[in-house]
C-alpha cells in the first residue's frame, strides 16, 4: 500500500509516494499547469507509476485558494447582513495603510456594495434574538439572488458567532432556492466575536468556493477513473488535513495549504536528526515561505491577512516574500534595480526555460553565473538555454551604465536574498528570537541554493537540507495528521469560580470534535484533544493565543503561560494584572500512520560521486568548483566549499569558506568553516 503526497507550486507539481510495505520512498516532479492544475497533478502521479488502486491514501497540498485571492479570479460574491451594516467590509477598521502617506487608498473590498443586501434580523451579543428572519424581505432577496444567477453567497449577521440560527436559517432557504449557488455563513466559518474580520473571512471562504469546489469535484472524478477510489485528503493552513469534501465547503482553510506541509516536514525531521530549532526556508518559483520553530513547536496564528483581506482562520505563522526563482529582474524610474514581486510562474517562466519568457529572472542569473548546470534539465524535464538567459540578462545591462552581464546577475541573486533574509528578520528578530539560535532548513528546488548565502548575512551557524528538498512539501502532506480546530467566543474573567464553567465549555467542544471526525469516516490511530485560549489582560483590546497544559484546569499554569507569551511577544508582562478569558479553542486531531525516513546506505569513495568540474561565480570571480551527485555521496563525506550538490529539483551551493557534510538519512549540513 502506498502513501501519496501532491503538492502544486508555482512552477512544478511535486508528488512523493511512499511503500508502507518496503519502507521507500519516491519523488517526481511534472510542470504545473495554471489553466488547469488537475493535469499537473496527474501527469505527476504519471510519472511516480504508482497503481492508485494500491493507494491507501492520498494527500494534496494545493495554492488555488490562494492564487483565487492574489489574481482576482474568484467568484462574483453577494451578501446578506443586517440592516445598517452594509459598509461593514468597507469600513473595515479605519486603519491607515500607509502611516505618512494620505493619498493612500485601501484595497477595495471583495464585495462591492452593490452586491450587500440587507434583512431586518438582530441577533443580540447574548444569543437572544431580538428580531427573527423576515420571511418576506428573505423572499425578496432570494428572487433578487436569481434574476442576477448569484454564484456565491455570504451570510454575515451580527453575533452569529453566538448563536447561528438565523444564519442557517437563510442558508437553508437559499440552498433549496438555488442548489448550484455556493453558500456560506460567517458562523460556521469563524464562529468568533469581531465582526468585520468574521464578515472578511466568510466572504473569503464565498469568493474561493465555487473555483475550488470545481476543482476538487474535476480532480476526485479524474483519480475515480484512475482507479483511486477513497477520500482524498486536503493540507489545511493550521498544518493537519481534511477530506476533500469539506476543504470544498471551507476552502478559507487552504489559503496556506502548500507552505503547511513543509513545516509539517520539517518539524518531522527535526525531531529525527535532534535539531529542535529551525527556521524553515522554502523558496519555489514564485515566492519564499519562512517560519520559526522554536523546541519544534509549529506556532499557528489566527491574524493574518491575505492581499490586505483578514483571515481568521487557524493558520501556521508562515511569513511569505514575493522572491523565488521565477521572480523578474526590473528597473524602476531610479533606476534602481529591483527583483519580484511579479514572476514568471509556470508560464511563460524564466527565459532559459524556453517557452515565452524573456525578462530576467532569479533563475536565469543562476544559469550566467554557472550555479545551475547551463547544459543540464530541470527536475530532468525542462531543457536549459543559457543563451536565453544571457540574453535576457543583457536587457537589462544596456539600460545600465557600468553594469556587466555577470555583475548584473550577481545583483539580482544578492537582492533576492537580502529580501529573504528581511523575511526571516520579521519571524525572529522582530518577534524576539535570535537567529543565530537556530539553524535553518532549507527547501523548495531553490532553496538550496541560496541558504548558505542568507545563513551568512544572518549569521547562522548550521544549515540543513534534507532529502530531495525539491519535493519536502509533497513529503510533508503524508506526514499530516486530521486536524479540526474549534473556537467558541465567551468572555470570562481567568477566576476560581469560573473554572466549572471553562471546563464544560471545553468538554462541549471535545464532544463536537469527536462528532466531526466520526463524521468523515477518518480512519485514524487516536485521537488528540488540545486546548488552547484567547486570553488577554482585561482592559487589552487584543488577546493572545495562548496553549494550555494537558490535564485537569489549573487557573495558574494559564496565567502563567499567557504571561510567558506576552513577555515573549512584547517584551513585557504585567503578572499583578487581572486576565480574561476571551476566546476558547481546541484542536481536535486524528493520528495517522506516518512514513520514516530511510538510512542513507550508500557506501564508496567521494571521487565517484565527481560529475564535472566547472567554474562557478563567486564574489565577482570564477573559481574552479567540483560538481557532485547527491544519490551517490557515501555515507559522512565531507566536501570543502566552493562546491556543488547536484539532485533531480534541486541543487545545493558550498560557498569558498563553508563546509558540506553528509550525516543521517542523507541530509546535508552546511557549516562555516574548515
Amino acid at each position: 500500500m502506498s502513501w501519496i503526497g501532491i503538492d502544486v507550486g508555482g512552477t512544478f507539481t511535486d508528488a512523493v509516494a511512499y511503500d508502507a510495505a518496503r519502507g521507500e520512498l519516491r519523488s517526481e516532479k511534472a510542470p504545473t499547469t495554471p489553466h488547469a492544475p488537475q493535469q499537473g497533478v496527474l501527469d505527476a502521479l504519471a510519472r511516480l507509476g504508482i497503481d492508485l488502486n494500491q493507494a491507501e491514501r492520498l494527500i494534496h497540498g494545493l495554492t488555488l485558494a490562494t492564487n483565487t485571492v492574489l489574481e482576482r479570479k474568484g467568484a462574483d460574491v453577494w451578501v446578506i447582513t443586517n440592516r445598517g451594516f452594509r459598509d461593514t467590509l468597507e469600513i473595515a477598521r479605519t486603519n491607515r495603510p500607509v502611516l505618512y502617506n494620505i493619498k493612500t487608498l485601501k484595497a477595495a473590498p471583495l464585495v462591492p456594495r452593490s452586491r450587500i443586501l440587507e434583512i431586518g434580523e438582530r441577533t443580540l451579543r447574548d444569543g437572544s434574538i431580538l428580531h427573527d428572519v423576515p420571511a418576506d424581505e428573505l423572499d425578496t432577496i432570494i428572487s433578487t439572488l436569481r434574476r442576477a444567477e448569484a454564484k456565491a453567497v455570504a451570510v454575515c449577521l451580527l453575533h452569529s458567532y453566538a448563536n447561528p440560527a438565523s444564519e442557517r436559517q437563510i442558508a437553508r432557504r437559499l440552498e433549496a432556492a438555488m442548489p448550484d449557488c455556493f453558500v456560506t455563513t460567517s458562523a460556521d466559518v469563524l464562529p468568533e466575536f469581531r465582526e468585520y474580520e468574521r464578515f472578511s473571512t466568510a466572504v473569503l471562504n464565498a469568493y474561493t468556493g465555487p473555483r475550488v469546489s470545481r476543482y476538487l469535484s474535476s480532480l476526485d472524478g479524474a483519480l475515480s477513473e484512475r482507479g483511486y477510489g477513497k477520500p482524498v485528503f486536503i493540507m489545511t493552513s493550521n498544518g493537519g488535513v481534511f477530506t476533500g469534501e469539506r476543504a470544498g465547503r471551507f476552502p478559507v482553510n487552504t489559503i496556506l495549504s502548500g507552505p503547511a506541509g513543509g513545516v509539517a516536514a520539517s518539524a518531522s525531521l527535526g525531531e529525527a536528526i535532534g535539531v529542535r530549532n529551525l527556521i524553515t526556508y522554502d523558496m519555489g518559483g514564485t515566492s519564499t515561505d519562512v517560519c520559526l520553530l522554536d523546541d519544534l513547536q509549529v506556532p499557528l496564528t489566527n491574524e493574518q491577512f491575505i492581499s490586505d483581506f483578514p483571515n481568521r482562520t487557524p493558520q501556521i505563522e508562515i511569513n511569505t516574500v514575493g522572491a523565488g526563482g521565477g521572480s523578474i529582474a526590473w528597473l524602476d524610474s531610479g533606476p534602481i534595480l529591483k527583483v519580484g514581486p511579479q514572476s514568471a510562474g509556470a508560464q511563460p517562466g524564466p527565459a532559459c526555460y524556453d517557452r515565452g519568457g524573456a525578462e530576467p529572472t532569479v533563475t536565469d542569473a543562476n544559469i550566467v553565473m554557472a550555479r545551475i548546470d547551463p547544459q543540464g534539465k530541470l527536475a530532468g524535464t525542462v531543457q536549459m538555454r543559457p543563451d536565453l538567459a544571457e540574453a535576457a540578462i543583457d536587457s537589462v545591462v544596456a539600460k545600465m551604465a557600468g553594469v556587466t552581464r555577470l555583475t548584473l546577475a550577481e545583483g539580482i541573486v544578492r537582492i533576492a536574498v537580502a529580501r529573504m533574509v528581511s523575511a526571516i528578520k520579521e519571524i525572529s528578530i522582530g518577534m524576539g528570537y535570535d537567529p543565530r539560535d537556530f539553524a535553518l532548513l532549507a527547501y523548495g528546488g531553490a532553496g538550496p541554493l541560496h541558504a548558505a548565502a542568507i545563513a551568512e548575512e544572518l549569521e547562522i551557524p548550521k544549515v540543513v537540507i534534507p532529502p530531495n528538498p525539491g519535493n519536502f512539501s509533497a513529503y510533508g502532506a503524508i506526514l499530516s495528521d486530521v486536524r479540526h480546530d474549534y473556537v467558541r467566543t465567551h468572555p470570562m474573567a481567568v477566576a476560581a469560580e469560573n473554572v466549572a464553567e471553562m471546563e464544560t465549555i471545553f468538554r462541549d467542544m471535545e464532544a463536537d470534535g469527536k462528532a466531526g471526525l466520526a463524521k468523515e469516516a477518518v480512519t485514524t490511530g487516536s485521537v488528540e484533544m488540545r486546548r488552547s485560549c484567547g486570553i488577554r489582560y482585561v482592559g487589552q483590546s487584543w488577546e493572545l493565543a495562548v496553549d494550555l497544559p494537558t490535564g485537569p484546569i489549573d487557573l495558574d499554569a494559564y496565567s502563567q503561560a499567557f504571561h510567558q507569551a506576552h513577555n515573549q511577544r512584547y517584551g513585557h508582562s504585567a503578572e499583578g494584572d487581572p486576565l480574561e478569558i476571551v476566546n476558547f479553542r481546541l484542536a481536535v486531531i486524528g493520528v495517522m500512520s506516518k512514513p520514516s525516513l530511510p538510512e542513507w546506505t550508500v557506501e564508496g569513495s567521494l571521487d565517484k560521486a565527481l560529475i564535472v568540474t566547472r567554474d562557478v561565480l563567486f564574489d565577482g570571480a570564477f573559481s574552479p568548483t567540483p560538481v557532485y551527485d547527491r544519490m551517490k555521496l557515501p555515507k559522512d563525506a565531507a566536501i570543502p566549499g566552493p562546491a556543488i550538490v547536484e539532485e533531480s529539483g534541486s541543487v545545493t551551493i558550498v560557498p569558498p569558506g563553508w563546509r558540506c557534510t553528509l550525516e543521517r538519512f542523507g541530509v546535508l549540513i552546511l557549516t562555516k568553516g574548515h
